[in-house]
């Protein structure tokens, strides 16, 4: 007779019938544990007294396998003492007992127990058998590297030479019997006892260990608890569906335990388990629970609370707030509240939400920095004003926030998530919405997936441990103070304080890059000094500089396809600076005011003298030479090189100004060379309507270009060919941008 785990199998003696009758004894034997596990059926226990997110993926990893649950103590009391912040759990262990009172005489069904809010499912029951078959055990415990919740009993545990050492009651199996038997040693187990304790108790006495026959699944082939051993454990990705691997015993786990700390290693390995997501068909999740609006009219769809929050000086605030406008969803279904830390922008604030209030929002309330309402605060009331009017959700967006995508609300409506965040990237960084991982103390840490993420080589819907800049909270969670957000955790920043309130809660939070959203901008180096601190951003935020400041035909202009105006011998005229540059740059000089006067004595440039004066203001004087400098080497030189074949410069420049020309000032300027390889001249206001004659005279050509574009650069030689003049401004004011560039 041959027993192994539990499976009985009659042979007959094989000690004289030699090799052949050896092998047919073993191929019996093998045939034999194959029918003793299809006799055998596994049934899957778990205790659960309300439904999470968590909660929601465990039956969903349990379905997808196949794999048979049955839920103890939905809707019950939790009586069980605080598990997360210490001891706890005897109540799992008596709600178990009663269960297993049903089952203690089926002798072929093996019961598994497992913890239900921070596990996964990787296989089915065939699988699971199949291993706990071979144990050679009657119970088998999942094991860690943690002796927890006593480090006392280290001693006391039993030697493991290549394995896990220490108990985890997160999950373990065994036969019907012996599992009613292992419940039943104490008669008198107190909800609030620790279940853990009580069963490293049992397995640490070897006369229980032993008439039990207790093991623990050291190398982890069905259970891998994670605390401790982020190192020991990888995803496979193959075909249909994604393993967790462990590297070190080279097993294949089946369930995936999140205990104690590791939960937001778990979340990041849950985004893939159980064909959540697949190199094969993407993120098979985000088919799930999601929520169409096409088929409600628009004054039935969710009442949104819109809350914009600029808690620092913002580049592209105003370009911000127009794609905020602009979001493809009713206006008479949001409320519109926005709040300001930065007095700098309070008049482009006030001025916006005055013209909303004409737009058809359902409300519209703006708080000015001058309320001094702290972030914690003022993120605090935004959901309490939600609660109050009774919001479907509230949709909270930074003003570093740009939503390119005008269906990025009912986008995140539609993956129909509690708390969802929209996956948006600084062009060209990494920084951005989400962290995918975070250290012990809850500071960021890279994930292994992140730049996956980030650049949209992995499409999907992501649990992560922090989100921030732009996210969808539903009313489920605002609505019970439990799963409410809480902005205030000791002295956090506002959103670091509500994704840890919600870590230590084991509330999922979510980030989704199915779509794209739209952009991050940088503000860490904005001028909130300046009158158009945009003007300074052409290197931190270029995609938005450019979108704002640069012509809309330049690079059409620099296409080796397109023929140039030449208006003049080697004189050239590019499109380089939009209208609003013309303007800003404009009145920034203005705003400064320091007009040199136009005399030759110039304490500016080096020698302290002038040949050719003229009343203008130095880029040097507004701050503005380096980013003056970047646009000279990075638009206008790819242009010089078209244009004047062989050459190539530095494009550098010792002076950028603004010239003012008007009648009753400086009209005009006198013959003369340029001290520069190559010149630009740069029209910034209009001519016909905002002054009347000015333009340039190249001598030595009899040539005149009049009507300077706005925003247009005039480009031609410094020395020796173009010997040249101003013409006079007979009427209003005509400004130029002037560049010298490789003198």
């Amino acid at each position: 007779t041959v027993e192994r785990c539990g499976c009985v199998t009659r042979a007959c003696p094989v000690a004289s019938m030699g090799k052949y009758l050896l092998f047919v004894f073993a191929s019996l034997w093998l045939a034999s544990l194959t029918l003793c596990d299809d006799k055998k059926e596994l049934l899957v226990l778990t205790v659960a007294t309300h439904e999470t997110d968590g909660f929601h993926r465990y039956l969903r990893s349990a379905a997808v396998y196949g794999v048979n649950v049955k839920v103890l103590g939905m809707g019950e009391p939790w009586r069980g003492g605080d598990m997360a912040s210490g001891t706890g759990g005897g109540q799992k262990i008596n709600l178990l007992k009663k269960e297993l009172t049903k089952h203690k005489d089926e002798l072929d069904l093996v019961i598994m127990f497992t913890d239900s809010y921070d596990v996964v499912f990787t296989a089915g029951a065939q699988e699971i058998l199949q291993k706990f078959s071979k144990c050679k055990c009657r119970v088998l415990f999942g094991a860690e590297d943690s002796c927890w919740p006593d480090p006392s009993l280290v001693q006391k545990y039993p030697k493991v030479s290549y394995g896990y050492r220490y108990l985890n009651s997160g999950g373990f199996m065994g036969y019907a019997s012996e599992m009613y038997k292992l419940v039943s040693i104490d008669s008198a187990i107190l909800d609030t006892s620790d279940d853990q304790l009580y069963y490293t108790n049992t397995f640490l006495d070897q006369k229980t260990r032993d008439e039990l026959q207790i093991k623990l699944d050291s190398q982890a082939k069905i259970f891998q608890n994670l605390n401790l051993v982020a190192a020991d454990v990888s995803l496979k990705f193959k075909g249909e569906d994604t393993r967790l691997i462990n590297t070190v015993y080279q097993t294949k786990p089946v369930v995936i335990h999140g205990n104690g700390p590791s939960k937001v290693l778990l979340n990041s390995l849950g985004n893939y388990l159980a064909k959540s997501w697949t190199l094969e068909n993407g993120c098979l999740v985000c088919l799930e629970n999601t929520k169409s609006l096409k088929k409600i009219k628009e004054r039935e769809y969710p009442m949104i609370l819109l809350a914009v929050f600029v808690m620092t000086g913002t580049p592209f605030l105003e370009e911000m707030l127009l794609k905020l406008s602009a979001l493809n969803y009713p206006k008479a279904r949001m409320h519109l509240l926005v709040h300001s830390q930065m007095g700098q922008h309070d008049n482009l604030l006030q001025n916006f939400t005055r013209d909303m209030s004409n737009a058809g929002y359902a409300t519209v309330k703006f708080r000015a920095a001058t309320e001094r309402v702290k972030e914690w605060h003022a993120r605090n009331m935004a959901v309490s004003e939600c609660i109050k009017l009774d919001c479907d959700a509230l949709f909270s967006v930074d003003s570093e926030v740009h939503l390119d995508n005008r269906d990025t609300l009912r986008l995140l409506l539609h993956h129909n998530r509690p708390i969802l965040a929209g996956v948006v990237v600084q062009p060209g960084k990494a920084w951005s919405t989400f962290w995918g991982a975070v250290t012990t103390d809850g500071y960021y840490a890279r994930s292994t997936d992140y730049m996956d993420i980030v650049n949209n080589n992995r499409r999907g819907i992501w649990v992560v441990p922090y989100i921030t800049g732009v996210y969808l909270i539903q009313s489920s969670m605002l609505e019970k103070e439990e799963t409410r957000p809480s902005f205030i955790h000791k002295l956090l920043d506002a959103d670091m304080a509500m994704t840890t309130n919600y870590r230590i809660k084991d509330i999922l939070m979510y980030a989704v890059n199915m779509e794209d959203y739209g952009h991050l901008v940088d503000s860490s180096n904005f001028p909130i000094d300046k009158l158009h601190g945009d003007l300074w951003q052409v290197m931190t935020n270029k995609q938005d500089w450019e979108e704002k400041y640069l012509h809309p035909q330049y690079y059409n202009a620099l296409d080796t396809k397109t023929l140039n105006d030449m208006p003049c011998p080697d004189v050239y005229w590019f499109p380089v600076f939009s209208e609003r540059y013309c303007k800003d740059l404009i009145e920034t000089v203005e705003d400064f005011g320091d007009w040199s006067g136009g005399k030759n004595t110039d304490e500016r440039i080096s020698g302290g003298y002038e040949n050719v004066p003229t009343v203008d203001i130095h880029m040097t004087q507004i701050e503005f030479q380096q980013e003056s400098l970047y646009v000279l080497k990075e638009y206008v030189k790819p242009l010089s090189e078209k244009v004047y074949l062989g050459y190539t410069g530095d494009a550098k420049a010792d002076l950028i100004f603004v010239v003012r020309y008007r009648p009753t000032e400086q009209s005009f300027l006198r013959p003369h060379h340029d001290s520069s390889t190559y010149t630009i001249n740069v029209g910034l206001n209009r001519p016909s309507i905002d002054y009347e004659g000015g333009g340039a005279r190249f001598i030595r050509y009899n040539c005149s270009v009049v009507n300077t574009r706005m925003g247009w650069a005039l480009m031609h030689p410094g020395r020796l060919t173009h010997y040249h003049e101003g013409l006079q401004t007979t009427k209003g004011t005509r400004y130029i941008l002037i560049a010298f560039i490789d003198p």
